[in-house]
């Protein structure tokens, strides 16, 4: 079989909703009809495959993407299970950056929930085409066109309905498929692995026949070959219209929608039919685009396993210590033991190990080429969004987007002398996600935390003492203020004193100001006298760069001040450079008390994305936290409002803003300078 013959067979795809909607109970059923695991695992009995990790099974939730692939009528899948919370959207982004298309599951009875909003905003980003599967037609409430209707108001989609379901709630058997125009039922003595294919019920011909011209209008809108058959009122061939779904949809311009029951076993089937027949396999999806190295030019690479190789690692965790890459192969190939070049970081690293992953369970290979999802062993280095490719063909593809911590914790391990234990885990849990930092605060000496949400951060304290066995103490962060004046004083200090027998003097004085927010300090000589030396200047300025460090009000740094030297008294044997650095510091100090200083405190920038609807809520809260609005710009059906918030009043506020907008606004926020509020 040839290079492109394989490329054909494969697809690269992900699983994508909001928490809840089925998206790992619908990837059970997929490997549990592909052969792939002979008993169906359920998320409810915390026994799912793809959630391996033990806070997952605790939780009954998705925390990271895990991989696996199946085989389907001779097409190779590779699946990215993805989470739905939103604390966990690196996961969503990291794999939406290397898959070539997506299954977006959506509850009947939900519909767009707001998690799912966001990651079909990131698949559009990324231009991946994809497929909706209305899940949980079973459940009380479930309601189909309900749900089409969302994926066009609230998404700004195209649903093309391909299947319409066989009742709804407790009388849901199964589903009617426009394009053959049978009904489909499954059996339940096989948890749904046969089908029964038949005619559609009387009952349900006149809404199988409209929806049916629907879906050929459709189509004809988008393709010539059918609109000309559709108007000459001929018959049109099934392959001819799966051909022309295939088009529109990996040109983004049209949605397949099918239906079913995930924990009832009904409608995978038909959904896996829709993977191999409409999802794009990596030849037919745009080459990778990327710079060459030093000189900016931009280069494409197509998938092509002979082409020079150009891989993305786009995910790191650790292996029982060990470093495991995920890695996509877009062109080339690669084998075990050879040497790859990563031109971001300059460095060479080598492939000790090739793997073919199936969630938490391996497979050894011995090689990997152009289209191929793969765990590596063995490099050091490599990190999230980094390339991988040949030195003599090196290549920089984009990196992956990563979104900036909102929310902190302090942290500090039980035991003392856990500290060293505690920072080296601190640095595995960074490798393994971008979106976690976390750092020693120089000023309190705390360690803090960020991360996207509380529940992120329960997870990571949850692992340091699972799988790190360093058990910690949490609290909230302290607000590092800052401290300046607010009017100029002129002051005089005489530092005269007996110290281990020996007479100390100095007089100096100077006039402190303050200077406009944000420029710092800065420190000027109008000093005349001449019994001022370049010794005495130099003591000076020491002093007062040690009395900014901790201000007269709360012991916070001073920032934003002047400090004008005017003038200085010497004595002729007793005057020395300490005496200067003293009588310096304690001028700044005494003059600080006198200048009417005040507190500043950090003002971040935050940026918001909220729908239109929500505004008024998250102005209004805006405005209770001190927060000024800068600019409000449209994104479509998205508001971007940017704003200055203190940090102070920004503790909680993922919850706050999850609350006010029904789960459905983000927000990513960065210091921007000291302020008195």
């Amino acid at each position: 079989m040839s290079a492109i013959q394989t490329l054909k067979k494969i697809r690269n795809i992900g699983i994508i909703a909001h928490i809840d909607a089925g998206k790992t109970t619908t990837t059970e059923r997929i490997l549990y009809y592909t052969g792939k695991v002979h008993k169906m695992g359920e998320v409810h009995d915390g026994e799912a495959t793809m959630d391996w990790m033990l806070e997952e099974k605790e939780r009954g939730i998705t925390i990271t993407s895990a991989v696996t692939s199946c085989e389907w009528k001779g097409k190779n899948i590779n699946i990215i299970d993805t989470p739905g919370h939103v604390d966990f959207t690196i996961e969503v982004e990291r794999s939406l950056r290397v898959l070539d298309g997506v299954i977006g599951v959506f509850c009947a009875v939900g519909g767009v929930e707001p998690q799912s909003e966001t990651v079909w905003h990131q698949a559009d980003r990324y231009k991946v085409p994809k497929l909706v599967f209305i899940n949980k037609m079973d459940r009380i409430g479930a309601d189909f066109f309900r749900v089409i209707d969302m994926i066009k108001d609230r998404l700004g989609a195209h649903p093309l309905i391909l299947q319409l379901p066989w009742g709804s709630e407790e009388t849901f058997q199964g589903v009617v498929d426009l394009l053959t125009m049978k009904a489909i039922t499954w059996e339940e003595e096989t948890l749904g692995a046969a089908m029964q294919v038949g005619p559609i019920p009387e009952e349900l011909m006149e809404d199988a026949s409209k929806y049916r011209i629907t879906l050929l209008e459709t189509l004809a809108d988008k393709n010539d070959l059918i609109m000309d058959r559709y108007l000459a009122d001929e018959e049109i061939e099934l392959k001819d219209l799966m051909l022309a779904i295939r088009e529109s949809t990996i040109n983004l311009s049209l949605v397949p929608v099918f239906c079913g029951a995930s924990l009832k076993n009904k409608g995978i089937q038909p959904l896996l039919d829709g993977i191999v027949e409409y999802l794009p396999s990596p030849i037919d999806v745009p080459p990778i685009k990327g710079h060459i190295p030093g000189t900016g030019k931009e280069e494409s690479r197509s998938s092509d396993p002979k082409g020079p190789l150009s891989a993305l690692a786009f995910k790191v965790m650790m292996d029982q210590g060990r470093k495991m890459t995920y890695a996509r192969i877009y062109s080339g190939s690669v084998k075990v033991g050879e040497t790859v070049y990563n031109p971001g970081k300059n460095i060479k690293e080598k492939m000790a190990r090739i793997l073919k992953m199936h969630s938490n369970k391996r497979e050894r290979i011995d090689q990997a080429s152009a289209g191929d999802i793969i765990a590596v062993m063995g490099l050091k280095v490599t990190t999230t969004g980094d390339t991988l490719c040949t030195e003599d063909s090196p290549i920089l593809l984009e990196p992956i987007q990563v979104n900036e911590p909102v929310i902190s914790i302090a942290i500090e391990p039980k035991k003392v002398q856990d500290q060293d234990r505690l920072m080296d885990a601190l640095a595995k849990l960074s490798d393994e996600d971008p979106t976690f930092k976390s750092r020693v605060d120089d000023e309190t000496g705390q360690i803090v935390l960020s991360g996207m949400g509380e529940l992120h951060l329960e997870i990571i304290t949850g692992r340091l003492k699972r799988e790190f066995l360093v058990p910690t103490n949490q609290g909230k962060p302290q607000v590092v203020y800052r401290e300046t004046i607010t009017k100029p004083i002129t002051h005089e200090e005489i530092f005269e004193k007996e110290l281990a027998g020996q007479q100390h003097f100095a007089g100096v004085t100077i006039e402190i100001s303050p200077r406009p927010r944000g420029q710092g300090n800065h420190f000027v000589d109008r000093c005349e006298n001449a019994a001022l030396t370049e010794v005495f200047i130099q003591a000076i300025q020491e002093g007062i760069d040690e009395a900014v460090i901790s201000g007269t009000l709360m012991g916070y740094p001073v920032v934003d001040v002047e400090t004008a030297l005017l003038d200085v008294k010497t004595h002729d044997t007793n005057s020395d450079a300490m005496a200067f650095k003293v009588a310096a510091e304690l001028a700044f100090q005494n003059a600080c008390r006198q200048a009417e200083p005040i507190l500043l405190e950090p003002v971040m920038e935050a940026e918001i994305l909220v729908p239109e609807e929500f505004m008024g809520e998250v102005i209004g809260d805006l405005h209770t936290r001190q927060g000024k609005i800068k600019q409000i710009t449209a994104k479509g059906p998205i508001q971007v409002l940017s704003a200055t918030v203190p940090l102070s009043k920004m503790f909680g506020y993922s919850t706050a803003l999850r609350s006010v907008t029904q789960g459905r606004a983000t927000f990513s926020m960065q210091f921007s300078h000291y302020d008195n509020t």
